[in-house]
């Protein structure tokens, strides 16, 4: 089992994390969010994190709250990154959510390394192009690594703010070409399968609950089993898969069998947590991963 965190996003520092909260700098903007896996104490007082914090976000409910400014900051702000191996790198554009969320999901640059190695390796491998879709996408992180690895990328999601928001990193990147989805993932791959459709790389970065686009209930411990079973039919001989789940109380090993039952005797699959390390040298654990390649 492996334990990952983003080793050279300059962009992004985890200040602190405890008491429920995590301080966190996105470029040049620095935050206070809830986080329900931070049990322990932290290094820093509240009020010292106010004093660093330009926000911070106050819950009114489980789902959805608001932001206190403390200093002044722009409506919307710009972070880059660039893929382990790459010479260049995209850009994201953040902003403040009523959800806390801001645009991005910073543990989750260990995969887009992994996402844009894997194109390369393809192509290496004789794909000149490969065909990468990626589901239940957010803002496209990953989508942007495999785009900039070459990939012809599907970019699918429920939600048409954030497939906007997606597009805009996009133009933001000087990228251009990905294709562009708002419906809901199950419906999507499963018409892909009647189709006959295949792909040389799938990312599922699925919510513990959800809708989609037609009203459907998307629970994962109910529905993630079917979905690797149709995300198996859709996979070209020579393929990679990245599945990523934020759910409390998940074993890594629950990732690790779904990938087993894709590529039977492979040797390449791994699994493990994600996690970004703070610089009060607090780990914070953030979901967990199984990702493998059949070439």
């Amino acid at each position: 089992m492996q334990l990952l965190y983003p080793e050279n996003f300059t962009d992004y520092s985890l200040l602190d994390c405890g008491d429920f909260l995590k301080l966190e700098r996105f470029g040049p903007v620095i935050t206070i969010r809830p986080e329900p896996q931070a049990l322990w104490k932290p290094a820093m007082t509240l009020q010292q994190w106010r004093a660093k914090a330009h926000t911070e976000f106050v819950s009114r409910s489980a789902s959805s709250g608001e932001w206190k400014k403390l200093k002044a900051i722009p409506e919307a702000w710009v972070m880059d990154y660039k893929p382990k191996g790459s010479e260049k790198g995209f850009r994201m554009r953040l902003a403040l959510t009523a959800f806390k969320h801001v645009g991005i999901f910073p543990e989750q640059a260990s995969n887009w390394d992994y996402i844009y190695s894997a194109v390369k390796e393809l192509q290496q491998e004789g794909i000149a192009q490969a065909r990468v879709l990626n589901l239940f996408a957010y803002t496209g992180g990953a989508s942007l690594a495999a785009r900039l690895a070459g990939a012809d990328v599907t970019h699918l999601d429920s939600v048409r703010q954030v497939v906007s928001w997606a597009r805009d990193n996009m133009e933001l990147s000087a990228l251009t070409d990905i294709r562009w989805l708002i419906e809901d993932a199950m419906t999507y791959v499963q018409r892909e399968v009647k189709r006959g459709k295949k792909y040389h790389g799938i990312i599922l970065d699925p919510p513990a609950y959800g809708h989609g686009t037609d009203g459907k209930k998307w629970k994962l411990e109910e529905m993630i089993g079917q979905m690797m079973e149709q995300v198996k039919l859709l996979l070209d001989e020579k393929s990679f898969l990245v599945l990523n789940t934020y759910s409390l109380g998940y074993s890594a090993m629950v990732a690790e069998n779904l990938m087993k039952e894709l590529w039977k005797g492979k040797t390449s699959i791994e699994f493990g947590e994600l996690y970004l390390k703070s610089e009060s040298e607090m780990n914070l654990p953030l979901g967990v991963f199984g990702r493998g390649k059949n070439y």
